[in-house]
C-alpha cells in the first residue's frame, strides 16, 4: 500500500492512488471485521438476547457503503482528469501495478474457499477482487501509456473499475440492509415453509410465518400453527417434527412455534397491527 501511494506520487496516476487509497480502505475493513466477529462470539445478555451476531451485519454494511463511497470519489477525481489530462509516468505506474497485482492475487486464493462463509469475509473477498481489479486497469493503462504516451487512458480506467467496485459492494450493501430490516432470507419461500408444515400430521395450517437471518448462515423463524384438538403430549410430537423439517429443508435453527386449536386471525395479540405506524 505505501508503495503504491509513493509510486501514485512520484508516477502521477489517479488509477494507482485510487489503487493504493482502495486497499487503505481495504485493511480497515478486514481489521474491522476481525473485531465484529470476535465480539459476535459474546454470549447473550438480558438486554442483548441474540448476542453480537449482528455486528457482524454492521461491519459489512460498513464496509460495503464505504466502498460505493470511495468508488464515486475516484469517478469525481477522474471527471477533471478528463477535462485536464496531466502527463503520466508509465513504466513506473507498470511497474508497482505489477507488484500489486500479485499481492492480491495471493489474498483473493486464500479467501476464496471462505467467501461464502459470513458477509465479512465476502465483503474482503469483494474488496481484494476489487483491487486486484483496479491493479489490472492500472497495468493496462500503463501499458498503453508506455507506447502511446495516451494519458487519458489512466482517468478512463479508473472510472471503469470503480463501476466494477460499486456493482459488487451494491450486492453486499442490499444484503446487509435486508438483513438489518429483517426480511426473509432468500433461499426461503414463506409459503413452501407453510406447505411443509401443513403436511405434518395433526397439523391443519401454519400461519403468520417470519422468516429473518440472525447472521450470516444462522436463520431464525416464528409461526403459528393450527393443530387438531389433542393431548399435550402428541402435540409435543408435532412440534419436534416441525423443529425438525425446518432444520433439515430450511436450515432454519431457532424457531418459536405457537400451537393452537383455533386460529387467532381476529385477535389484535396475534399480528402486527396494519396501523401500528399510526399508534407510535
Amino acid at each position: 500500500m505505501l508503495a503504491e501511494i509513493i509510486g501514485g506520487l512520484l508516477s502521477n496516476s489517479l488509477a494507482l492512488l485510487s489503487d493504493a487509497g482502495h486497499m487503505f480502505i481495504d485493511n480497515l475493513a478486514l481489521l474491522l471485521s476481525f473485531f465484529a466477529m470476535k465480539f459476535a462470539t459474546l454470549p447473550a445478555t438480558d438486554k442483548k438476547t441474540f448476542g453480537f451476531f449482528r455486528l457482524e451485519i454492521l461491519a459489512a454494511l460498513i464496509n460495503g457503503v464505504t466502498l460505493v463511497l470511495i468508488s464515486f470519489y475516484i469517478i469525481y477525481e477522474a471527471y477533471f482528469r478528463i477535462i485536464h489530462p496531466q502527463p503520466v509516468h508509465g513504466t513506473l505506474m507498470l511497474v508497482v501495478a505489477a507488484i500489486g497485482l500479485m499481492v492480491n492475487i495471493l489474498g483473493a486464493v486464500v479467501l476464496r474457499k471462505h467467501r461464502d462463509a459470513n458477509l465479512n469475509i465476502r465483503g474482503a473477498f469483494l474488496h481484494i477482487v476489487g483491487d486486484a481489479l483496479v491493479s489490472v486497469g492500472v497495468i493496462i493503462g500503463g501499458i498503453i501509456i508506455l507506447f502511446t504516451e495516451w494519458y487519458l487512458i489512466d482517468p478512463i480506467l479508473s472510472i471503469l473499475i470503480s463501476l466494477v467496485i460499486i456493482y459488487g459492494a451494491w450486492a453486499l450493501v442490499k444484503e446487509s440492509v435486508n438483513i438489518l430490516l429483517e426480511s426473509a432470507p432468500s433461499h426461503i419461500d414463506t409459503a413452501a415453509v407453510a406447505a411443509e408444515i401443513g403436511k405434518v400430521r395433526g397439523v391443519r395450517e401454519a400461519y403468520h410465518i417470519h422468516v429473518w437471518t440472525i447472521t450470516s448462515g444462522v436463520y431464525a423463524m416464528s409461526a403459528h400453527v393450527l393443530i387438531d384438538d389433542q393431548p399435550v403430549s402428541r402435540s409435543r410430537d408435532i412440534l419436534d417434527e416441525i423443529r425438525e423439517l425446518l432444520s433439515e429443508k430450511f436450515k432454519v435453527l431457532h424457531s418459536t412455534i405457537q400451537l393452537e386449536c383455533e386460529k387467532c386471525d381476529m385477535n389484535p395479540s396475534c399480528s402486527l397491527p396494519v396501523d401500528v405506524q399510526k399508534n407510535r
